[in-house]
């Protein structure tokens, strides 16, 4: 008989606990087993796979190789179990199941929260969980099976087999200041007047920043000596609206914070632009919930504009 048919939902547990602790002393005391039990059952499951799955050492138990695969798909597989209760439980109490959206920055503060708006019109029972990080961060989470969806970046080298990658617009930048800021009495603003300032800008490889860069080496300009860098939306918009620093934000971002008084665009043209994509994992069930939020997602960069993808 195959091995897997051996396996137990348990077992998953023990797995991923021996993975956590690196010790069946501590394992067992967790999960109510005893130790020569846990012992047991390792032992019988590298016999049975034929491969062992961990290398005994003082400091405890580290995966082989072998052991690293087969823990990462016990992993997808405890975070899709996790996602079953979620979506009982949310039919339970009258909802229509859940879904989990990762967003970058660009995506974060404007086009899924209006998603979302939307969603929760036409299913107002919806549980929803937004969660907001760097692509890279937010698409090893979609791996793993903790989102259903995310949304961020578009770049060559996210070539996953395993997602399905849809493209769903270019974001221009601008510079960005406080309300009141001294350049926004300036008549014509040039590059020099912006070199005056202090900037804050986005850690290398981020969209946006790979788009301001790619804006200063077409105007043959560098960045200023006394630079920020950071990543935080909510740093950003304290510094900003607490100085006459000067920021850098995606098109959508940069117009919904202009929209809410929090941030003026400054009238100087910068010609990067980034795209963003939607990420879904081609193997993963799809519920009701989550053909839903997609829908969403593409109705809401159809309705409300954005850089064609044809450019």
């Amino acid at each position: 008989m195959d091995w897997t048919h051996r396996l137990k939902l348990r077992h998953v547990k023990l797995l991923l606990s021996l993975a956590t602790t690196h010790n069946i002393s501590h394992s067992a005391s967790l999960l109510n087993t005893t130790q020569p039990g846990l012992s047991k059952w390792l032992k019988e499951l590298e016999d049975d796979i034929g491969l062992p799955l961990f290398e005994r050492h003082a400091r405890g138990l580290i995966p082989t190789p072998y052991g690293e695969v087969l823990i990462g798909h016990a992993r997808r597989l405890d975070a899709q179990l996790d996602r079953v209760s979620s979506d009982m439980e949310a039919l339970r109490e009258g909802g229509s199941g859940k879904v989990m959206i990762g967003a970058s920055g660009v995506a974060a503060s404007d086009t899924v929260p209006l998603a979302i708006l939307r969603m929760l019109q036409a299913m107002p029972k919806a549980k929803i969980s937004l969660v907001e990080g760097t692509t890279d961060r937010l698409l090893s989470q979609l791996e793993h099976g903790e989102l259903d969806i995310v949304i961020g970046r578009s770049a060559p080298e996210i070539s996953d087999q395993g997602l399905e990658i849809e493209s769903l617009f270019f974001d221009p930048i601008h510079f960005v200041v406080r309300p009141k800021h001294p350049l926004l009495s300036v008549k014509e603003i040039q590059w020099i007047h912006v070199k005056e300032y202090s900037w804050i800008v986005w850690p290398k490889g981020t969209p946006v920043r790979n788009a301001l860069d790619s804006a200063l080496n077409e105007a043959s300009q560098d960045l200023p000596a006394c630079t920020v860098e950071t990543n935080s939306v909510t740093a950003n918009l304290t510094l900003l609206n607490s100085s006459d620093m000067i920021g850098i934000a995606s098109h959508r971002a940069a117009l919904r914070l202009s929209q809410l008084n929090a941030l003026r665009i400054l009238p100087l043209r910068l010609s990067g632009f980034g795209a963003v994509a939607m990420y879904t994992n081609k193997e993963r069930f799809r519920s009701l919930a989550v053909h839903l939020a997609l829908d969403c997602i593409r109705q809401v960069v159809s309705e409300y504009g954005g850089e064609p993808l044809s450019r």
